[in-house]
C-alpha cells in the first residue's frame, strides 16, 4: 500500500439480529494503542445512539431501493473504491456500513486481504451478511471497535460520521490504522443560510447527529492525528448535484 500522501487539496466551496454477524462485547475488548478508551461504551456514543440505531433496524428494506443508491449513496462509493484501488489498501474496515453495499463491492471489486463491515444496526447488518459472506460482519459502535490496534490499512465511511461521537470514533479510526493507514470520510456538508445554526445546535453530544462544515473536518481530523490529503465535493451526475456532500482524505501521522 503506498503510503506517501500527495500535497493536501482543498476545495469547500461546495463542499433482526442474524446469530452469524459477531457482536462484540466493548467491556470485553482489551484496550491498546494511542486512543484507548474507557470501558463503558455507551458513554462515549452520542445521544440517541442506540434509538437511531433502532430506526435503521427498521429502515434497513427500503435503505437498498435503488433509485435511492444510485442518487444519494453511489457517488461517494464510488470515489471510495477509486481511492482505495488508487492506493493498494488490502485491510480496509468501512463504519456504519449499512445494508452493505460499499463493503460488498470493495470486496469484490478490490479482492482486498480482510474487508470488515461495521454498523450499530442488527437489522442492517442481516441484510448484508445475505448480501456477502466475503466481509467480517461486526456489531459495534464506531467509538468502540473491536479491531487490535494498528491492524487495517484503511477505515472509510460514507454518510454516517454525522451520527457518530466524532473526536471519540477519529480516536478510533487512529488506533486500528497502521502509521501511514488512510481514512476517508463522505459527509454531509449543509451550506444554506440555516447550516451555521444547525451546526451550533447539533454541535453537543446529547444531539443524535452533528453536520461539521468542511473546515471543522479538518480540524476534527488534525487534532486526532491525521494528515490532510484531500477535500472537495463529491463528483456527482447533473441529477444528483443537490446533496451537499464532500470528502475528505486522510493518511495518519
Amino acid at each position: 500500500m503506498s503510503t506517501e500522501p500527495s500535497a493536501p487539496s482543498v476545495t469547500t466551496e461546495d463542499p433482526r439480529q442474524d446469530s452469524r454477524i459477531r457482536h462484540s462485547s466493548p467491556d470485553a475488548i482489551p484496550r491498546t494503542g494511542a486512543a484507548a478508551l474507557p470501558p463503558s461504551g455507551a458513554g462515549t456514543r452520542r445521544g440517541f445512539n442506540r434509538g437511531v440505531a433502532a430506526f435503521f433496524d427498521v429502515a434497513a428494506r427500503a435503505y437498498d431501493l435503488g433509485s435511492l443508491q444510485r442518487v444519494v449513496y453511489q457517488p461517494p462509493q464510488d470515489e471510495m473504491i477509486e481511492f482505495l484501488r488508487a492506493n493498494g489498501a488490502r485491510r480496509i474496515v468501512d463504519i456504519g456500513c449499512g445494508t452493505g453495499i460499499l463493503t460488498a463491492r470493495i470486496a469484490r471489486e478490490l479482492r482486498p486481504d480482510a474487508v470488515y463491515g461495521i454498523d450499530m444496526s442488527p437489522g442492517m447488518l442481516a441484510q448484508a451478511h445475505r448480501r456477502s459472506t466475503d466481509v467480517q460482519w461486526r456489531n459495534e459502535p464506531a467509538e468502540q471497535l473491536g479491531l487490535a490496534a494498528e491492524s487495517v490499512d484503511a477505515v472509510v465511511t460514507t454518510t454516517a460520521f454525522h451520527f457518530f461521537n466524532q473526536p471519540v470514533a477519529l480516536a478510533e479510526f487512529h488506533r486500528v490504522l497502521i502509521p501511514g493507514g488512510l481514512l476517508t470520510i463522505s459527509a454531509l456538508n449543509l451550506r444554506s443560510r440555516w447550516s451555521a445554526p444547525v451546526q451550533r445546535l447539533s454541535g453537543t453530544r446529547l444531539s443524535p447527529a452533528a453536520t461539521p462544515s468542511p473546515q471543522q473536518m479538518r480540524d476534527l481530523i488534525a487534532a486526532a492525528g491525521f494528515q490532510l490529503i484531500e477535500q472537495r465535493s463529491v463528483r456527482r451526475p447533473w441529477y444528483s448535484r443537490t446533496v451537499p456532500d464532500v470528502i475528505t482524505m486522510a493518511q495518519r501521522r
